[in-house]
């Protein structure tokens, strides 16, 4: 898998595996029914706590782009509309430009929460 982790990044390690994972699955490199790495696999891969790996994977499954199907093991999630794939690819530039422009994910987040309260007051 092309997943690296940076040491030295002031992204969280969970956040470079999530990042980078939805990077993948968004632009196909990682298609629908790909199955992953179990997460101490991953993290043995990376050199990472298991809870890091998990992290990334239980918000990747909340966000609809993986699936745990038990003993059976974490595959990419079918059934993503295209709205959705398009929001994920706007999502990842974003995320892309906050960290070169090196705002923290924290603000980054509180951005994009302050832009969605203000389409709901219109």
């Amino acid at each position: 898998m092309l997943i690296s982790v940076d040491q030295d990044s002031p992204v969280p390690p969970y956040e470079q595996v999530r990042g980078q994972l939805a990077e993948l699955i968004g632009d196909g490199r990682l298609p629908v029914g790909s199955r992953l790495p179990t997460v101490r696999q991953l993290a043995a891969d990376l050199r990472l706590a298991a809870n890091t790996v998990a992290r990334a994977y239980r918000e990747l499954e909340a966000a609809g782009l993986l699936e745990t199907r038990g003993r059976n093991g974490t595959f990419v999630a079918p059934g993503r509309d295209d709205a959705l794939d398009r929001l994920h690819q706007a999502a990842a530039g974003y995320a892309a430009e906050a960290r070169r422009l090196g705002v923290p994910p924290e603000r980054a987040l509180a951005l994009v929460r302050a832009a969605l309260d203000a389409i709901r007051h219109d």
